[in-house]
């Protein structure tokens, strides 16, 4: 058996997850020991992902038993769960429940939603049925890298895509007291944030050269956008979000627009981001307006401002699947274990998706 920490990827057949697995094919110090999909167990991975085929020609899917035996196996584990929202909970409840009674220590970072909010009952409320492993909440904690240096808590909920993009664009101004607290977003998502089944809404003909927004100032990932804002930077914010579906298939742009409480100019505003992100390997802070083929591919994140008056904007590009998702999920592993933060996450965009 290869060198490294063994790393589990749990609802392994989706879009998030081929994600992981492109992205522990070449990380340095974590290896890929199972992938969980109990409906595809025993079939080959590359026929899911085969553009994966190089990475993985012999790795096939485990089921829930396989993995749980792995864990209680092993001294320390890397535990990614791309599993759905209303699932992941409990599964990852029920592993780590075993590799505990056996003694060991696995560290958890939760994809879905299942562990970004403080209380079941705030959970319910979005998602409409009971948390699946309430007892759990507790030790998870929902944050993005850059905005929460130390974790308090053993396991990470990782925030939503459109999250991470508004939340990165919108804290440093928050933080530094800059904005009135109501902040309105436009955002734009490419189809693989609505997974890999097919639906009305990402079939490509239908999707394919038009733009629509969706569930206008109703979105879900509002409520974890105000509840992670307020724990970086103290403050109860308004959001009025409106998210769009775009003709492309992966990437997120979004534009936060807020009233200043004093005029600035963009340098100013540009100022502010750069000195709060000074320290973030991820975070790129530019005079020039962010795209989408800056990033997409890539766990960086780009962004800009523009300033008149006492009217702000800032504008931020990420990949969805990766700084949106698995690649923030990987950052978080990298710091809970204690390598360096970038380990292999730091390939540039492909440029030309």
């Amino acid at each position: 058996m290869s060198a490294g920490i063994p790393a589990v990827v749990l609802g392994g057949s989706g879009y998030v997850a081929g994600e992981l697995l492109r992205l522990l094919a070449g990380h340095p110090q974590l290896r890929l020991a199972a992938v969980m999909s109990d409906s595809l167990a025993g079939e080959p991975v590359a026929g899911t992902f085969p553009h994966l085929s190089s990475a993985y020609p012999q790795e096939r899917f485990c089921s829930e038993a396989q993995v749980r035996k792995l864990l209680c196996e092993a001294p320390s584990a890397a535990l990614f769960s791309a599993a759905p929202h209303g699932v992941s909970a409990s599964l990852i409840d029920r592993l780590l429940a075993a590799a505990e009674e056996a003694g060991m220590a696995p560290r958890a970072v939760d994809v879905s939603a299942d562990f970004r909010y403080a209380s079941a009952d705030a959970y319910a409320a979005v998602y409409g049925h009971p948390h699946g492993a309430p007892a759990r909440l507790a030790q998870f904690s929902c944050a993005l890298p850059e905005h929460l240096p130390q974790l308090p808590t053993r396991h990470v909920g990782h925030p939503g895509c459109f999250a991470t993009a508004v939340l990165l664009a919108s804290v440093p101004l928050l933080a530094a007291g800059l904005v009135q607290p109501t902040l309105f977003v436009s955002g734009v998502t490419g189809s693989t944030g609505a997974g890999s089944k097919p639906v009305e809404g990402t079939h490509h003909p239908l999707r394919h050269g038009d733009l629509y927004s969706y569930s206008a100032l109703e979105h879900r990932h509002v409520p974890e956008i105000i509840a992670c804002a307020r724990a970086a930077s103290g403050i109860e914010a308004e959001v009025a979000f409106v998210p769009h579906s775009g003709p492309f298939a992966r990437g997120i742009h979004v534009t936060v627009q807020a009233v200043l409480r004093r005029p600035l100019d963009s340098a100013t505003v540009l100022g502010t981001l750069r000195e709060f992100y000074a320290s973030a390997p991820f975070v790129r802070v530019s005079g020039r307006a962010p795209r989408v083929k800056d990033v997409a591919t890539s766990n960086y994140a780009q962004l800009s401002a523009a300033a008149r008056g006492t009217t702000v904007a800032v504008l931020c590009a990420i990949d969805n699947l990766v700084k949106g998702a698995a690649g923030g999920a990987m950052q978080w592993m990298n710091r809970m274990l204690g390598f360096p933060e970038t380990a292999g996450l730091t390939a540039p965009a492909a440029g030309w998706t």
